[in-house]
């Protein structure tokens, strides 16, 4: 037997848990095992003596001998039975405990599964995501077959233990010195076979129907923002928990609004009589009317700000604003007498000298500058 001190073969301290020891020797049998190191002396002297180690640091009783008397406290309790000692199952047991999670391994019984999550869109209009409120949805969702109480059996009847895996709902698979667990095929993991099924569910246990939900929406979402319902998804299988509801909610688009983040954005068209001299409008907002207040000689594209007036954003801080947006309008569908007056209008603004259109006269200068550099 290896004089070495396990702790040390598998590079741990004295007080490592039950897992560190599985995990350490999981990792050392991984580098040295035979398969991978075929006709390797030095790789199976180690894996032996990681096989070693770990027989007795796993057992509570023979690491408690170890522990206050060293390799005489375990004298003849080594993992292999003597150097080189393969026999009697023991190889292939440690593998199924160490590896046993990683193919999914059941001690034994019926698995349970976590039911699906589901999702649901909700539409709703700006003025609803803003201000919030309660809305009714129906979900096409599972539920436990109340015929057969989820057993898949027929009422009257209970499904009966796998004759192939013995109820464990794993079979174990040898392949060389590797002994695998898999789910078995007969049953499917379940661990139990249904020889009568429920003519209403047809053996799932389990039944679609339609839902109706309560959801309250908080005020200020906004398109990809997600409520969660616990609970409310798919039924379990076989008693596992229900699976969560995700209610996605998309705010349909505004005639007059924009929304980014907090802010609301509009668009107003004014006159060009009240672009020129001024005036006061009716603005629409999501609570009310204001007035906005144009000055005189606004220009398109001029912003105004309605401070408080947006949306307070559903995760805190402070209420956004409404952006306005001027916008003067050209008036279309003159009469005579309308084309006249403009006509009018527009020689004796642009006669007199004076600067009446200071965005044309500027942009004209710069043209006629830019020709006399060119020599045009």
């Amino acid at each position: 037997m290896s004089q070495r001190d396990y702790y040390e073969v598998l590079g741990l301290s004295r007080n490592a848990s039950e897992q560190d020891i599985k995990k350490a020797f999981r990792r050392l049998a991984m580098k040295f095992h035979p398969d991978r190191n075929p006709d390797d002396v030095d790789a199976l002297a180690k894996f032996k003596e990681a096989k070693e180690a770990h027989d007795v640091l796993s057992d509570p009783r023979k690491r408690s001998a170890y522990d206050q008397f060293g390799h005489a406290g375990v004298s003849g309790q080594g993992g292999f039975g003597g150097a080189g000692d393969f026999g009697n199952g023991a190889f292939s047991d440690i593998f199924g405990d160490v590896f046993g999670d990683i193919f999914g391994g059941r001690a034994g019984g019926r698995r349970t599964h976590r039911g699906t999550d589901l999702r649901y869109e909700l539409s709703l209009t700006l003025e609803e995501a803003v201000a919030g409120k309660e809305v009714s949805i129906k979900i096409p969702t599972t539920v436990e077959c109340h015929h057969c109480g989820g057993s898949g059996a027929k009422p009257g009847t209970k499904p009966k233990e796998c004759p192939t895996c013995h109820g464990h709902g794993q079979v174990r698979m040898q392949q060389g010195f590797f002994s695998i667990q898999q789910a078995c095929p007969a049953c499917r993991g379940k661990g139990t076979v249904i020889e009568e099924p429920c003519r209403h569910c047809r053996g799932v246990g389990r039944l679609r129907e339609e839902k109706t939900l309560a959801v309250k929406v908080p005020p200020g979402v906004d398109t990809g923002d997600r409520i969660r319902l616990a609970g409310e998804g798919e039924h379990g299988e076989h008693g596992g928990p229900a699976g969560d509801l995700y209610v996605q909610v998309v705010v349909q688009d505004h005639p007059i609004f924009t929304r980014e983040e907090s802010h609301l954005f509009c668009e107003v068209p004014i006159s060009f009589g009240t672009a020129a001299l001024g005036g006061e409008l009716q603005v629409p907002t999501l609570t009310g009317k204001v007035v906005l207040k144009v000055p005189p000689g606004t220009q398109t594209g001029k912003m105004f700000r309605m401070r408080g007036k947006g949306v307070k954003p559903v995760r805190g801080g402070p209420v956004g604003d409404l952006i306005c947006r001027v916008v003067v309008e050209t008036p279309v569908n003159l009469t005579e007498r309308q084309k006249e007056l403009l006509r009018e209008l527009d020689d004796s603004l642009t006669s007199g000298g004076k600067h009446h259109n200071p965005n044309a006269t500027g942009w004209l200068d710069g043209v006629k500058s830019f020709f006399e550099k060119m020599g045009l």
